[in-house]
């Protein structure tokens, strides 16, 4: 109890005091208002400038803070100022508002702040004229606190200006200096504050206007092989450097655009004009202009086809959709976005003018089916194709192409007759289609058979023009003969690949089919015989025929084409001659049948019979050529070649009468026949027959003498001749023997000579005869020789006394020999030249045998009135 009591006085009493100080609490929970005076607001302290510790009082922490003037660097929740972030001098309010807090009736206090004016801290800015404006508070110390914004600005000449300083049109270095006066605060200062600024302007570099260029690359750029990329622009600056394909160097500024559209193509080519800033300037940058210049592409649509997709047969118009597809010519056409325009010429015509795309050389787009609606054939003519992006520097090469559509009718058979000639079995038959509505074209029907052969769901195809056309059943459909009925139950257009239009049809005709002749019984045979003789075939087995055309072959030996005969039959037997052109070749030869024409009813029945004969080979025409003969030879037809019991000359192509081997040859044209062991005789060889003579050698005048003494040969003799080349001479006129040139004369010797022609290596029938002389010699022209001795011992040597020579220079000479008693010893001449030594005179010298010693001689020469002539000689054993 005691405790609970003492509990209940200490709440009484905790409450009394509550009760008796709540005025005083709530006047010290925000503090009290104050008042701080700022003149130094560029100290650094005052950007974090406690506004609680300048209350007054005791406030209680944890309040919040207000910014009475709406301005910035408050914290609200510290009560932390950046009073630095004031933008003019003034007095200024804050207010706190202490926490919530039981008791506190006065919860706000306020902080009025007064600054001073302040005008920066001035300094010297560079700006580049390429910036346009300056802003001149840009010019103070951005290291210390900028200046209030509640001053103005004035010029040096003490004009008012806005802080925006225009600087774009300066064109060379300017220093400007600008003056910033703030209002004063009172409570710090009684007079404005102001501050001094130096702005220097630097010159951009100028880049000058570019004037970009846009030209046909295919034809336009004759005069551009050394553009000068500087005349593209105006009012740059000197000096710059370029950059762009075909330049060498940035100092280069020619190019030849030629060369850079031959190398890189069409394209919007780029080159930039660089203009660098001074050195030492830091300030302006390097200015780049770009100048654009478009080398487009001639487009060259030759060769460009468009294909329209699709023909379509009349019954298909109203769900027809239809596209053309465009395909590049030779010459590349770039991807991308075209203008096509093209007309519709037809039934429905029209034009048009689309947008599409061409990709890799192709360009689809789809054409409005309205223009389609009626039969016919539509032409759509591509008018021009222009790209959506050219600048239309290049006149394109094009010409109009186009390409044809056509909506077809369906077949129409209505009204029509099929008409058609007899046939024969197993032949197949060509009917004729009539229809008005027919129209020209390839069409396929369906048709069927009924009657003596039938057949159903067969097909044909036919050509159509001017409303007629035929079509053929195959002949394994005619197998019996009699009445076949044809029944049209379908058409189809098949003229074009697509489409292909149907119709059904109802058209009937009859067919009549003729039987074959009969040729069981049928046989063929041909005789043998000599190469171009006549060949007959006769023909057996043809029953009642009166009239047929046989068809045949030749093979093996002989092969020909088909051949066709008309038989003339008697009796159901026929014959016909195989015409010799078909036997040309010899040996075994196959006559083969294939086919038996009855002529009444033009039907055929195949034969497959064949006869073996015999063409006896000709001998071949014998080889032989012209022939030349001596006449002096006189020969026959026993000396031509060949010559045996097979061949035969005659003397023409046309004669039958051998000529006999006696026969003597002329120069005249014989004709050789070799002739085969069956009695063949071989085509005549011609062959021309010379007969050759040559004239005697004629002798020159005086021909005939000689000189001894000369040696004179055969050869000395021909060349008094006319042929002394060719002339051969003889011993005797037959059997001689033939002298070579080297041959000695001999005198009073007879010679034959023949002349031989080198032509015709023919000797002359006729001869020249000469009886040489040796005596004739010019007695001057020699040295006379008179030995003074000899030895008659049989040594062989010096056996005999002569005098050279003497019957040659004095052929009419005598010697007479003496001995020293004045006895004839020896009497000579030149038939008698030689003395041996013996007493060939006188007698009574025993044996005859002249002794050794001296003898005595007299020469009477007995030409040209020389004297006598005497001397002495030594015999000496």
């Amino acid at each position: 109890m005691v405790k609970n009591y003492i509990n209940f006085l200490q709440f009484v009493l905790f409450f009394v005091v509550l009760s008796v100080l709540p005025s005083k609490i709530s006047a010290q929970c925000a503090g009290s208002d104050v008042q701080k005076i700022i003149c130094d607001i560029e100290n650094p302290s005052y950007k974090n400038l406690s506004l609680f510790s300048l209350l007054g009082g005791s406030p209680i922490p944890g309040g919040t803070w207000s910014d009475d003037n709406k301005l910035r660097g408050l914290d609200p929740a510290t009560g932390i100022l950046d009073a630095q972030l004031i933008t003019s001098g003034g007095t200024y309010h804050y207010t706190y508002t202490a926490p919530a807090t039981a008791g506190c009736l006065n919860d706000k206090a306020v902080i009025t702040l007064v600054i001073g004016a302040y005008a920066g801290v001035g300094s010297q800015a560079t700006v580049c004229s390429e910036s346009g404006s300056f802003n001149l508070f840009n010019a103070f110390d951005g290291t210390v606190m900028g200046p209030h914004s509640n001053g103005r600005w004035t010029n040096s000449s003490g004009q008012y200006v806005t802080s925006s300083l225009s600087v774009g049109k300066v064109d060379q270095k300017t220093t400007l200096q600008f003056t910033y006066t703030v209002p004063p605060v009172l409570e710090c200062s009684a007079t404005a504050k102001s501050v001094d600024v130096l702005v220097t302007i630097l010159r951009r570099p100028q880049t000058g206007t570019a004037s970009n260029l846009t030209l046909c690359g295919t034809t336009g750029l004759a005069g551009y092989t050394d553009l000068d990329l500087n005349d593209l622009l105006t009012g740059e600056d000197a000096g710059g450097e370029w950059e762009g394909l075909g330049l060498t160097s940035v100092t280069d500024h020619k190019i030849n655009l030629q060369d850079v559209f031959n190398t890189y193509g069409a394209h919007e080519y780029t080159y930039k004009y660089t203009v660098l800033a001074v050195p030492d300037n830091n300030i302006c940058q390097d200015r780049t202009i770009p100048v654009t210049i478009t080398l487009e592409k001639r487009l060259d649509f030759t060769g460009a086809k468009v294909v329209v997709s699709k023909d379509i047969c009349e019954s298909d118009i109203p769900s027809a959709t239809y596209s053309a597809e465009i395909t590049q010519g030779p010459d590349f056409i770039p991807d991308g976005e075209y203008n096509v325009s093209f007309s519709v010429v037809g039934p429905i015509s029209g034009s048009q003018t689309v947008k599409a795309n061409f990709v890799n050389g192709v360009l689809n787009f789809p054409i409005r089916s309205s223009y389609f609606q009626r039969v016919g054939k539509f032409t759509i003519t591509i008018t021009n194709i222009v790209s959506t992006s050219s600048r239309n520097s290049c006149v394109n090469i094009f010409s109009p192409f186009a390409t044809d559509l056509t909506i077809y009718p369906l077949p129409r058979l209505d009204g029509g007759t099929l008409t058609t000639s007899p046939i024969c079995q197993n032949e197949a038959a060509t009917i004729q289609i009539n229809a008005a509505q027919l129209l020209d074209g390839d069409y396929s029907i369906t048709y069927i058979i009924n009657g003596d052969n039938s057949a159903t769901a067969q097909t044909a195809d036919l050509t159509a023009t001017g409303g007629k056309g035929t079509f053929e059943i195959p002949g394994n459909l005619n197998v019996k003969s009699g009445l076949s009925v044809i029944t049209i139950l379908n058409i189809i257009n098949i003229t074009n690949p697509a489409p292909q239009c149907s119709n059904t049809a109802n058209v009937v005709g009859n067919l009549y089919v003729n039987p074959l002749p009969n040729v069981t019984a049928v046989k063929i045979a041909v005789d043998d015989n000599c190469f171009n003789e006549q060949f007959t075939a006769k023909v057996s087995g043809l029953g009642n025929l009166t009239a047929a055309k046989l068809s045949y072959v030749l093979s093996d030996s002989n092969v020909s084409a088909l051949q066709t005969v008309d038989l003339a039959i008697v009796n159901g037997n026929a014959s016909f001659s195989v015409p010799p052109g078909l036997l040309l070749n010899s040996g075994s030869t196959t006559i083969s049948a294939s086919g038996l024409t009855n002529t009444t009813t033009g039907c055929t029945s195949a034969l497959n019979i064949s006869d073996v004969f015999l063409v006896n080979a000709l001998p071949v025409a014998p080889v032989a050529g012209n022939q030349p003969f001596c006449k002096v030879d006189r020969a026959t037809i026993a000396n031509l070649t060949p010559h045996g019991n097979q061949y035969k000359w005659y003397i023409s192509d046309a004669s039958t009468t051998a000529l006999a081997d006696t026969y003597l040859l002329k120069s005249e044209d014989y004709y050789l026949r070799e002739f085969s062991a069956a009695g063949c005789k071989s085509p005549s060889t011609k062959i021309t027959v010379v007969v050759n003579d040559t004239p005697a050698p004629i002798l020159n005048p005086d021909g005939k003498d000689f000189c001894g003494l000369k040696n004179p040969t055969i050869s000395d003799l021909s060349k008094v001749t006319n042929v002394a080349s060719t002339v051969a001479w003889y011993d005797a006129v037959d059997n001689g023997n033939l002298l070579t040139s080297s041959t000695l004369l001999v005198d009073k010797q007879t010679y034959f000579g023949f002349d031989l022609s080198g032509t015709t290596n023919c000797i002359s029938e006729n001869y020249l005869e000469v009886t040489v002389s040796l005596l004739d010699c010019d007695t001057s022209e020699y040295k006379f020789f008179i030995p003074d001795g000899f030895s008659p011992n049989g040594d062989n040597v010096n056996d005999t006394f002569r005098i050279p020579d003497i019957e040659f220079l004095y052929p009419d000479y005598t010697l007479e020999i003496f001995n020293r008693y004045g006895n004839v010893m020896f009497k000579g001449n030149k038939n008698k030249s030689d003395w041996d030594g013996k007493n060939s005179e006188a007698a009574g010298f025993g044996d005859g045998i002249a002794p050794n010693g001296v003898y005595f001689y007299i020469i009477n020469f007995n030409k040209d009135n020389r004297k006598a002539q005497q001397g002495r000689l030594y015999l000496n054993r």
